[in-house]
């Protein structure tokens, strides 16, 4: 067995269902101070990052990834108990194998990989991980970058290893990604008997016009790379169970995936002047998720262009389209952030898998990318 394999399957085994990291990170921790990395581990709540660094001063370069897993479902939908790696016809599967341990262990292998070969490069290297990435994230890279902020840690360039692969791996270069801004809605309106509704006042017959203009809405055309920002309801809640009762309340959520056109708070400012038009009695709590972030062309992005068109055969394409990742966290320290990973059609699905030609090659691709990076800039004073 490969040690890429070995380790994937080492973590895979790990039930380690966010927030629980279920020892992966020790693991990691374990190896790459063998290659002399400096391991830090910062726990924050119930949340377990590690930050491990190899060399000093600048560039810094930074591979960010996570531990945690979402949950399986239930086991008897799976061909195979999705926490015992099983490789079936050149495929393993197990939960976290594209999102994302596979792209963990290769980023660490990767990196020892690049030590063992240049002990006393540039810069710095470094592997990030938290558990708390498919969750609230509350505690995660966020926690990590707010105390990085605080040292003056610098990071110049970041990859993540998120699955950013649409057919083969390597296929897309994510250089960006949209904003996300969730709002809980709560309309007040007065309960009271189906049959007597001037005595009451729906809370659902009132909000129903507003959120037709929230649905309905072209918010913009996009910006540069980005689709158009989108809103999408996600939950609406009301009634007492019985069908002869107007509920006193009515509760909406909804989030918006945004491009650099707007920011959160402009979106907010936007959002509740609707409700207000509509005459709603209403409360909102907004939870921003993350703004959105792009990296222009620079040495990152060309580098990684170049890495992906030999490996792949043909250009990347580059993208700032799908959902979000931790990089979202990073690149408001000033580092240019880009996703490589796997094919990403299985992640959060029954059988998730990734192939394992595809693991294999994973982590001499980001071996590449970090060797081009670091061995062909020279550091700044």
């Amino acid at each position: 067995m490969s040690d890429v394999v070995e380790l994937s399957s080492e973590l895979i085994r790990r039930h380690s269902v966010t927030p629980d990291d279920a020892g992966c990170q020790q693991v990691l921790a374990t190896r790459l101070a063998q290659w002399g990395f400096q391991c830090e581990h910062l726990r924050f709540g119930d949340t377990d990052n590690l930050w491990a660094t190899h060399g000093t001063g600048s560039p810094v370069l930074v591979l960010l990834g996570h531990t945690d897993v979402v949950p399986p479902g239930p086991l008897s939908a799976w061909t195979s108990d999705p926490f015992v790696p099983t490789v079936r016809d050149g495929v393993l599967y197990g939960r976290g194998t594209a999102d994302m341990k596979c792209s963990v262990a290769a980023c660490t292998i990767a990196l020892e990989r690049f030590v063992d070969a240049h002990p006393d490069h540039p810069g710095t290297v470094a592997l990030l991980v938290t558990s708390d990435e498919e969750g609230p994230a509350h505690d995660g890279v966020k926690k990590v970058a707010e105390l990085f902020r605080e040292r003056g840690q610098r990071i110049d360039w970041c990859i993540t290893g998120e699955p950013s692969s649409k057919e083969a791996l390597g296929d897309l270069l994510r250089v960006g990604r949209r904003g996300t801004l969730t709002g809980t809605l709560q309309v007040h309106g007065v309960q009271g008997h189906v049959a007597y509704p001037h005595k009451a006042l729906n809370p659902i017959h009132k909000a129903l016009p507003a959120l037709d203009e929230l649905a309905a809405r072209q918010w913009d055309d996009g910006y540069e790379t980005f689709p158009p920002t989108s809103l999408q309801i996600s939950n609406i809640n009301a009634g007492t169970g019985a069908s002869n009762v107007i509920p006193g309340e009515l509760q909406v959520v909804f989030n918006l995936r945004f491009n650099p056109s707007w920011t959160a708070e402009r979106l907010e400012r936007e959002i509740e002047g609707i409700f207000r038009k509509h005459g709603l009695e209403y409360s909102i709590q907004w939870l921003r998720g993350g703004e959105p972030f792009y990296t222009p062309e620079g040495h990152l992005r060309a580098t990684a262009r170049a890495v992906l068109g030999e490996f792949a055969g043909l250009p990347p394409e580059e993208s700032t389209a799908g959902g979000t990742s931790d990089a979202r966290f990073i690149a408001p320290l000033g580092a240019e952030c880009i996703e490589v990973g796997p094919v990403n059609a299985s992640i959060h699905k029954v059988d998730e898998n990734i192939r394992m030609a595809d693991l294999e090659a994973l982590p001499g691709l980001y071996q590449k990318l970090i060797e081009r990076l670091m061995l062909t800039v020279r550091p700044a004073l």
